[in-house]
């Protein structure tokens, strides 16, 4: 697949079968997102994978809106140091390189038939709980990974309707030549 293939076939998926991702997959998508560059290479990521079925069910249900992770057969918990930065302009680089990092992870995922959802709404203090995460690491993210169930839920399409998940704004909104 090409890259605005690849880019274009990208999308939030929020029903998945009972297929186990198999390890080789999950090993090649973490090294892609390991591979993601970073402000002076400082690497501030960490990555947690779970696939044992009550640990899912426990962080959703410190989910605020995400209850249909309990049927995801793996989730992969992004998470970063705020004391291994580089700060530009008074801006702390750690969140733009997990960010960059976890996207490598999604296209990775989606190259090779695998569904994924980008979450931030979850409550942080319990996840990092759940998983033993210290205190020093912020969770910044999380993904389910999976195959993606052939239907979408009644209640996922009413989500993506809602959201707009799949609008984007015209070029001509979003792009500036020479000064704004």
């Amino acid at each position: 697949m090409d890259f605005m293939d690849l880019v274009n076939t990208r999308k939030s998926v929020r029903t998945y079968t009972d297929q186990s991702v198999e390890e080789e997959k999950i090993a090649t998508i973490l090294e892609a997102a390991r591979l993601a560059p970073s402000a002076v290479n400082c690497q501030p990521w960490q990555y947690i994978v779970v696939k044992e079925k009550t640990t899912i069910e426990r962080i959703a249900d410190a989910s605020m809106i995400n209850s249909w992770l309990k049927k995801a057969p793996c989730v992969i918990i992004a998470c970063a140091d705020p004391n291994v930065d580089h700060t530009v302009n008074g801006m702390d680089y750690y969140l733009v390189d997990l960010a960059i990092s976890m996207e490598h992870l999604v296209l990775a995922a989606t190259e090779l038939g695998l569904g994924t959802c980008w979450l931030a709404g979850y409550d942080e203090g319990k996840v990092r709980s759940i998983l033993g995460i210290p205190e020093k690491m912020r969770v910044v993210a999380m993904t389910p990974l999976g195959y993606p169930a052939e239907k979408e839920s009644i209640g996922g399409g009413l989500r993506k309707t809602l959201a707009g998940s799949k609008k984007r704004k015209p070029m001509e909104e979003m792009l500036h030549r020479e000064k704004w």
